[in-house]
Formats: C-alpha cells, structure tokens, sequence
C-alpha cells in the first residue's frame, strides 16, 4: 500500500514539475518575396500566466508573443518568463526565400559590423558618460492629443494641488474643449505633481500660431519622478543617445581645419563669391570646367534626400534645437572644404586629351610620398578609392534611384510596380549625360541645381512668409531647444548630437568627394578653388538644411510623431501650398538625378585610379553605373542600401588623416594666394564699358 501511495505521489509530482515548465510553440511566417516582413508567433505553455516576452527586435513590446518586420535569414532571440520568474530562452531565424532576401540577409550583419565601426561612442565606452537616455521629469499631456487637432483646451479644474505626491493612475485635472465635452487627466506617473497651466488657463489652441510652434505646448503638468526613469524600447531595452565616433572625427577635424586657416569659413566668404561668380575666371587656365560648374557639380552630390527627408528625421528627434547645431556644424564644415578641394587641384593630373584626374586618390598618393610616406600614402589612396567606388554604386546610385522612385510613385499611383521601367528611363536619362564625361556633367548640374534649388527656397520662404506672425516663437523654440531642451530630447548633448550628425552626413565635409569635382575646375592657382568650395556646406546644410528645418518648425510639424522623413517635409509644405507635394516630389527626383550623375564622376574617377585611365576603362564603369540605376529603382534591397551608404561617410577615415598631414601646406599656399590677391597678381576680368551714343 505504502508503495502504491508513494508510486502515485511521485507521479503527481513529476506532473506538477513538467506543468511548471514552459513549453514554447513557435510559428514562422515569410509572407512574400519582399524584404524585411518576417514574422515569428510563440505560443506558451505551462508555468504561470502572465508571461513577458523580452525579444532581440527592440521595437517588438514586452507583452507581446508575436514578432514582425523581421529580416530574413537573421537570428532573432526571444526570453520567456512566467509570473514566477521561470525562464526559457528561443533563437529562431525565418528562411530566405528570394534572391533579394539572400543579399538583404548577408548585408545586414556587414551593416552592423561598418556601424559599429561609424557609430562607435569613444565616450561612453570610455566610461566618461552614460548614454542612456533618463527622464527626470513625466510631462503630462491633453489626453489624445494630436498635432493635427483642431480645437481648444482649457484647464477647467485641478483635482490635486500643487506639489503634492500622486500616484500613477489618479485624476488629477478636467480639460474642457471648445468643441464640447470633458476629460479627465490622469497621472502618467508617480511623484511630485508641478502645474504648467493654471485654473481657467488655455492649455492649447489650434488657432493660436505661438501654441502650434511651442515645443511641447499641450502639456499642462509634469511629475517630478523621486528618482530618474530609464527610457525604453518597447522591447524593454533602454534608449540610449550616443556621440559617433563618425560624427566625432568629422567635427574634430572641421574645428582643427577652421583655427588652422584662420577661420577661413568666415574671411574668405566674400572673396568665394566672387569668384563663383566669374571674377576671376581665366580662360586658358588649365582644367575643363569653370569654377561655377564645379561648385554645382559638387553641390548637385550634396543636396539631395538627406535635406529633405534627413533633417525632418533630426528635427524630430532633437526637436527645433537640433537646427541651432546643424547651423553650426555647416559653418564648420567649410572649412574641410576647403582644404581638400584645395589639395584636390594642386594635385590633379591633366593627360594631354585634357582629360583630369585629381581627387583624394592624387593628395594622398602624391602629397604623402613628397613626406616620406609613401606606403602610408599608398594604402589610404586605394582604400579611399574602393569606399569611393562602392559609395558611388550604392550611396550615389541605387540609394538615389531607390528613394526617388519610392517618392515619385508615393505621389503618382500610377508608378507604383513599375520600378523596373522607372529605373530603365533614369538610367537613360543619366547615360545621356554621364558618357560625354565631366564636361557635360557639368553643364547639366549648372542648370539643374539653381533650378531646383531656387524652387525649393522659394517655396521655403512663401511658407516662413505666409507663417511669418511666429518668428518669435519659432526661433524661441530653436534657442531654448538648443540650450535647455527635455530630457525626452536626450538634454544638450543629444540635442548637439542629432543637428551635428545631419550637417556632418549632409554636406559630407571631410568625406573628399567633393574634391574630385573641383580637381577639374580651370584655374592656376589651387586655393581659389578652396575658396570656391567653402560655399558648399553653406548652401547645402546653413541655407537649404535649415530652410526645411524651419519650415517645420513654422508650421509646427517638427511636433508630429509617427510619420517618415520627407512625408513630414512634405506636409508641412502642403499645409500651405496645397499643391507643392507634387512639386517636391519631382524635386526629389532632380535632387536624385543630380547626385546620381555626380557620384558617377567621382565613382569615375576612383575607378580609373584603380583599373587604369583608359577610355575603355571609364565606358566599363558607366555601363556598369547604369546597371545600378535600374537595380536601385526596381528591387528593395534594405541592407545593401544602407551598407553602401554608409562607405560614403567612411571615406573620411583616410581623406582626413591626409588632409591633418597636409594641413601646413595648405596653409603655406593660403597664405601666398592671398598676398598675390592684396597685389593684384590674379587674373580679373576687366569691366566692358558701354560706349555713349
């Protein structure tokens, strides 16, 4: 009897042990050929409910047992815990099934290698500073506000008193709206309640300007938390703000430049835009392109998507503040702007067909071995050339061709699925232009970019205009956004960080692609052309950056939460110019061309370092870039993207190491030119008087 009872005891109990164990059930789904849609669902058994899923993706919440937008081909992680904290770790990964997922697989993991790389943070690993990102304080917002609303708020009563403690959960206000009705306000958090509205006070009114501009004008209390909160992924991760160590390099670099010329950027403006201008144009320099066409040929590979879509992205993450630091770093930039393209014509090469080779490839082969570091030399001059290449099929090409087809067909249905045909057509349109060489590069980019550049500040300004009752507030906004921005903004240094990384990745200051483009400009003297593309960064980041920024900021869209980069550009134009969606869009794609046909010069001329200066060389590389237009505009490629974009920002890695080395010659030469201009020693074009009748 006794071991009956005691056979049946132990049966009970491995039962109860094997109940208490969790038991997972996965479920994985790839629903289409297209790139980053998997799936994974998990269902649990056994333990204790509720269970919390802790999932490698960080956008995929803690309550959740179902994980989406999912690359393929990739692990992906999920730890399980019951109610009492029992605990099994899945890895799982959903099977490629198209080519397209095949590469975006491969790439992914060679993205997060460069990025770790780019976007290392010196600082935070050095123990210097934490990053991750605390809120002191919870501010407490109108309940189912949006940026979009249309009504009025009052603060009709208080329910607690000021600085008393609440908790989460409790009433502590009621909101009354013009349109009708009540709501209550809860407390989001526990802690020390502190008003930012008194009784009987607007809280928000869409027909006030001041309030649409005003960061944060809908909330009408915060909650000081007893201790700084951690924010969060939905994952359960936190957030963190870190310093790239990409951005970092640049800036430094651009700083070292700026006091190392004698702050060049500012002193020499005057002088650069006469010059652009023809003043000093000689007419038998050697070169093939005017010192204009080289400024639009550079600033054509520029200004494109990031002015646009990039700054609406910064201004939503650092708020209006981050304009203050793009401002800042543009300023900055033309400095390394000058000192490459500088060395970029002192140390080109002009075969006797008159054809030009110059560019960092030159300065860092040439310019180091006239130091005793040739080796050195070597190396930094064939990596820069194989990044220059990649950027300029990836970045330059199939990004540009990518994203103008997802915004033109955004706004034109009738384009949607015809990726490969749109992608035929541009590739048409730019083997037009890129098989006559630099020469016909340029003519096209001189037209192109004051066109739509001119369209788009023009618009920018009929926004500010018509908006221009809320320059105080907008500028208030940028100001206080900049120097005491919320926690939620990541504080000062995140602030900094965002405006700073969208100028340094805009203008590409120090990434030396601009040098190549000025290599070819016609001129005896090397740092008039120095001087010529110190007004890049300017146009690009200080003017047409911060125009979008404003723009933003004006019509308060820099406030709207969950909508993509150039779609919130383009609502806040459309808020005013209700047609101008249309016109940005085709703006986008000039944008896109621009840079394509650009980057196909610097692609060019990186490749012929490498292979050889044939012609039959260059004919192999455009035909080849033309390849790329149509690969880009018709298959989403995700990593692959990404990745090939980024080797534009790591060509800063040897340019500038080169740029630090030559720096004192540069300076020698800045010097000489300049006593040569107080004496009248450059070429002038003389004045043509009109003779009297």
């Amino acid at each position: 009897m006794r071991k009956q009872f005691l056979s049946i005891f132990l049966m009970l109990s491995s039962i109860a042990l094997f109940a208490q164990e969790l038991s997972v059930k996965e479920t994985l789904t790839n629903p289409s050929k297209q790139i980053n849609d998997g799936q994974i669902t998990v269902d649990v058994s056994g333990g204790k409910a509720p269970y919390t899923y802790k999932w490698s993706n960080q956008e995929t919440p803690l309550k959740s047992n179902v994980s989406t937008g999912l690359t393929e081909g990739i692990d992906y992680s999920v730890t399980i815990t019951d109610a009492e904290n029992r605990s099994v770790t899945k890895t799982y990964q959903i099977e490629s099934e198209s080519i397209t997922e095949i590469f975006n697989g491969i790439m992914t993991p060679a993205v997060a290698g460069l990025g770790s790389v780019l976007f290392w943070d010196p600082f935070a690993a050095t123990g210097v500073y934490d990053p991750v990102v605390y809120a002191d304080v919870k501010l407490i917002s109108i309940p189912d506000w949006s940026a979009d609303v249309n009504d009025k708020f009052t603060l009709k009563q208080w329910l607690k008193p000021e600085g008393s403690h609440v908790e989460k959960g409790e009433t502590i206000a009621i909101v009354s709206k013009a349109s009708g009705g009540e709501v209550e306000v809860k407390a989001a958090a526990a802690g020390e309640l502190k008003y930012r509205v008194k009784e009987g006070g607007v809280i928000y009114n869409s027909n006030n300007k001041e309030h649409v501009i005003e960061q944060g004008a809908h909330y009408l209390a915060e909650i000081k938390y007893d201790e700084p909160i951690a924010l969060l992924h939905p994952n359960g991760d936190p957030q963190t703000k870190n310093i790239p160590f990409i951005v970092v390099w640049l800036l430094l670099g651009a700083t070292f430049f700026t006091i190392r010329m004698g702050f060049i950027n500012i002193r020499g403006f005057k002088h650069s835009l006469e010059l652009a201008k023809g003043k000093y144009d000689d007419p038998n320099a050697p070169g093939q392109v005017t010192h204009f066409q080289a400024l639009a040929t550079a600033v054509s590979g520029t200004v494109g998507l990031g002015n646009i879509a990039g700054v609406a992205v910064a201004v939503s993450l650092g708020g209006a503040g981050a304009t203050m630091w793009m401002i800042v770093a543009g300023l900055l930039g033309m400095s390394s702007k000058f000192v490459e393209c500088t060395l970029g014509v002192k140390y080109r090469n002009i075969l006797p067909d008159g054809r030009v080779f110059g560019g960092p490839m030159n300065y860092l082969r040439y310019g180091l071995e006239k130091r005793n570091l040739k080796g050195l030399g070597k190396v930094l001059a064939v990596v820069f050339a194989i990044l220059a290449v990649g950027a300029s099929f990836g970045g330059g090409n199939m990004f540009q061709a990518n994203q103008a087809f997802e915004q033109l067909s955004g706004q034109f249905p009738t384009l949607a699925g015809h990726g490969f045909w749109f992608g035929v057509i541009t590739a048409i349109l730019v083997g037009a232009v890129i098989l006559g060489g630099i020469s016909s590069i340029a003519k096209v980019t001189e037209k192109i970019v004051p066109f739509m550049a001119g369209i788009y500040v023009l618009a920018a300004l009929i926004v500010i205009g018509v908006n221009f009752q809320n320059i105080g507030a907008a500028f208030s906004a940028i100001i206080d956004g900049a120097f005491s921005p919320s926690a939620l903004k990541g504080g000062v240094i995140g602030v900094l960080i965002v405006g700073f990384q969208r100028a340094a990745f805009s203008n590409e200051a120090g990434v030396g692609s601009a040098a190549i483009a000025h290599s070819a400009a016609k001129t005896n003297h090397p740092p008039s052309e120095g001087f010529v593309a110190l007004l890049e960064p300017f146009i690009d980041t200080v003017v047409v950056c911060t125009l979008t920024a404003l723009v933003l900021v004006f019509t308060g869209m820099h406030e709207v939460e969950g909508v993509g980069g150039a779609q919130l550009t383009s609502d806040a134009f459309g808020s005013v110019i209700g047609w101008f969606p249309y016109v940005l869009a085709v703006a986008v794609f000039l944008f896109a061309f621009s840079t394509m046909i650009s980057w196909s010069y610097y692609g060019m001329r990186a490749w012929t370092f490498l292979f050889g200066k044939s012609r039959r060389t260059e004919v192999v590389y455009k035909l080849v870039f033309m390849f790329f237009v149509v690969v880009g505009a018709s298959v989403s490629l995700g990593a692959v993207l990404t990745f090939s974009d980024m080797m534009i920002l790591s060509m800063s890695f040897p340019n500038i190491i080169g740029l630090y080395i030559m720096s004192k010659e540069v300076k020698i030469d800045l010097n000489e030119y300049l006593r040569k201009l107080k004496a009248g020693e450059l070429f002038k074009k003389q004045k043509v008087e009109k003779k009297s009748a």
